[in-house]
């Protein structure tokens, strides 16, 4: 018995679906480059055992809880821990047995898919979990996780992979980074800067963060001039230590081009706590096109992640915090909000700023077109609710005939959940294997070219584009 079907998301009909075969056989081991993702770097630079299988594959994934409580269980119950420390689930055995007697929810789901390649790929089980072979799947995974073949740093050995970037806030020290770069092991992890926490004024911890920001930079941060200055110092500190990217996660792709006295102007108000919540959009905006001129001088990848509509349920966010699955996507504007920007530095050659979405409709009306004529834009992936097979064909089907494959990324997993990397790579290889194998079979691609643009999305493409 196998839990995955070695054609999976291969067409149906016979010579196309050999063909992806073909494809995918000759890309199937490439190296993985991992160039935006949120693992924690604690891991690998402490290389301890994870604590067990419901912390591994329930409590930290977004994607598993929130489907979990769309049916009625609280995220108390899954042991996620609350703001205030209340009691909370903490029996692991307890967790995992409400996982496998409800595992039938995620059928047909992206999740079920990552899973079940990880159960089988990583651990060896091949049978499908059931409440009935709940307790030999939880024994079976903690025994393997106290086995020296499954600490992290083995695992991102034996799951291939080349690079790994994590997302890390601006303030950040980079401890664990520096002694992964001091230790023996020779795996890459790589950091990202990730300046929200000091760009945008809704955060409560804004002006602590400003002050922080100075102080790490022994720059005046209460000062338009030396805020800038701040955060160039952070982003060489962060590039000396192996990034290689920004990362920006904003409401809206909105952008603004201001003078510096009406930027100084707005930053000042800012400061104050004299501001509109049109004044905080705007400042947002500045920022990027800030953030994009750093990006000219010391050489940082710029990724923009807009549309989420983040923490929509005030009860859950008041309780657990950030990123408890209540973040939902909206309609995003690309063409009048990145207009600034672009036209600032949208034709420079030796830019690269990746746009991602959560707005589907937007890929053949506004980024495909974008991406299609701006020299600085690339277009990311599929990413968060559409990192799936059907998300990814309808962005291949969306963006290649105007962009191109060649203004897009490759692929990135962007995921917290460490033993799905491998399985999250592997669905879109396929997937990618499998669209190159329709354009072959319906005249619009020849054999050849597919063999080298498979190998070109699902390596090449990601180590060009994020400088790997």
């Amino acid at each position: 018995m196998t839990l995955n079907h070695p054609d999976r998301l291969f067409p149906s009909d016979t010579f196309t679906r050999g063909l992806a075969r073909e494809l995918f056989e000759n890309i199937e081991t490439l190296p993985i480059i991992s160039p935006h993702g949120h693992c924690d770097p604690s891991w690998f630079s402490e290389n301890k055992r994870f604590p067990d299988p419901a912390q591994l594959f329930v409590v930290p994934d977004h994607y598993v809880f929130r489907m979990l409580v769309s049916q009625g269980f609280t995220l108390n119950e899954l042991g996620v821990q609350t703001l205030d420390g209340s009691v909370f689930e903490n029996d692991p055995q307890k967790i995992w047995k409400k996982f496998s007697e409800n595992y039938y929810l995620f059928r047909g789901t992206p999740t079920a898919m990552w899973l079940d390649y990880s159960f089988e790929k990583v651990f060896g089980i091949s049978e499908p979990l059931t409440p009935l072979n709940s307790d030999f799947y939880f024994n079976h995974i903690e025994e393997k996780l106290s086995q020296p073949e499954f600490l992290p740093q083995a695992l991102f050995d034996k799951f291939n992979i080349e690079t790994l970037a994590t997302t890390d806030a601006a303030l950040s020290e980079l401890s664990d980074h520096q002694n992964i770069k001091s230790c023996t092991w020779d795996g890459r992890i790589i950091p990202t800067y990730r300046p929200d926490s000091v760009i945008d004024p809704d955060n409560i911890e804004f002006k602590n963060n400003l002050r922080i920001l100075g102080e790490l930079t022994d720059n005046d941060t209460c000062s338009w001039d030396g805020y800038l200055k701040a955060h160039k110092s952070r982003r060489l500190f962060f590039k000396e230590m192996g990034a290689t990217a920004s990362d920006h996660g904003h409401p809206t792709a909105r952008t603004e081009n201001l003078s510096y006295t009406h930027a100084e102007q707005l930053f000042n108000r800012i400061l104050a706590e004299e501001f509109s919540a049109e004044d905080a959009d705007k400042f947002r905006g500045q920022m990027l096109t800030e953030m994009a001129k750093m990006s000219c001088e010391d050489g940082l990848v710029m990724q923009i992640h807009p549309g989420s509509r983040r923490n929509h349920s005030n009860k859950i966010f008041n309780q657990f915090g950030l990123d408890k699955g209540f973040d939902i996507p909206g309609c995003t504007d690309y063409v009048s909000a990145l207009k600034p920007l672009l036209d600032e530095v949208g034709l420079r050659t030796d830019l690269t700023i990746i746009l991602f979405t959560l707005d589907e409709t937007s890929y053949s009306r506004e980024l495909a077109p974008m991406a299609g004529v701006y020299p600085a834009l690339k277009l990311g992936p599929p990413w968060w609710f559409f990192d799936s097979y059907e998300g990814m064909k309808r962005f291949r089907e969306s963006t290649t005939e105007t962009c191109g494959f060649y203004n897009t990324v490759g692929f990135n997993d962007d995921t917290r959940a460490f033993c799905s990397i491998p399985a999250r790579h592997d669905v879109a290889r396929r997937v990618d294997c499998a669209y190159l194998a329709e354009l072959v079979s319906s005249g619009r691609l020849r054999e050849n070219e597919a063999h080298e643009v498979s190998y070109d999305l699902a390596y090449r493409l990601a180590k060009s584009a994020y400088k790997i």
